[in-house]
């Protein structure tokens, strides 16, 4: 997705709520999310169909991009907001076949700062130390996030022969799709160290796919992922 939004008439900014608490990275000591389970799981929503767009009289919003065929992610996506947020709120705002869960702010830049101008694979993506810490220690809820955005898990299919008769055999996959070279190297990186084996597959030539098939991977997938719901 795009990292900026093209605005013809900005919207009425949300009134602020008060509160004394203040950015975790803002603070003199900056720190780490209060909730870094929500976080992780919103980071890869984030990076799979989020965006950061700039509101002209100051202040963000971060928008998620959620399919109306998935109402238990759109739920999921707004209650991860509000816990990485918990003085803000965020609305519904309905799109042709998706929803977007939007919420304003002054800090989501602090809070993702691989925002920026253009689309995500046209530009390097990496994480910061301190991102790198919340997904070192919430791994699966960051595979979660990056599942529920840009991935599924379906059921393949295939034939065998056996004793002379051709029987159908079933079997669940995940896959992951993202055109980013770096976003497919965060979530297999992150997989390698969840011991769950993945492969690569190729759309005309180049990296696009990453799929998950093993039948002990993917009952390491159901168990901490499942499906967006």
């Amino acid at each position: 997705m795009y990292d900026t939004a093209t605005r013809t008439h900005a919207p009425a900014l949300p009134r602020a709520r008060r509160t004394s608490v203040p950015c975790p990275r803002c603070r003199p000591l900056p720190g780490l999310p209060d909730d870094t389970a929500a976080y992780a799981y919103l980071l890869g929503l984030y990076l799979g169909d989020g965006c950061i767009s700039d509101h002209p009289r100051g202040g963000h919003y971060l928008r998620i991009a959620c399919a109306d065929a998935w109402p238990r992610l759109i739920e999921a996506c707004r209650s991860a907001i509000l816990a990485v947020q918990p003085t803000g709120s965020a609305c519904l705002l309905q799109k042709q076949g998706c929803v977007m869960v939007t919420s304003y702010g002054r800090h989501w830049k602090c809070l993702f700062p691989q925002h920026g101008p253009g689309r995500k694979h046209e530009r390097h993506i990496v994480l910061e130390p301190w991102q790198q810490e919340i997904v070192d220690a919430r791994p699966w809820e960051f595979v979660r996030g990056l599942v529920h955005s840009d991935g599924c898990r379906i059921t393949n299919w295939t034939t065998r022969v056996v004793n002379g008769e051709r029987k159908r055999y079933e079997y669940p996959r995940y896959f992951f799709t993202n055109v980013s070279d770096d976003i497919r190297r965060l979530y297999t990186d992150t997989l390698d160290a969840l011991g769950v084996e993945w492969t690569r597959c190729v759309r005309n030539g180049k990296p696009y796919n990453v799929s998950v098939a093993r039948r002990a991977s993917v009952a390491l997938m159901d168990l901490h992922v499942g499906p967006k719901g």
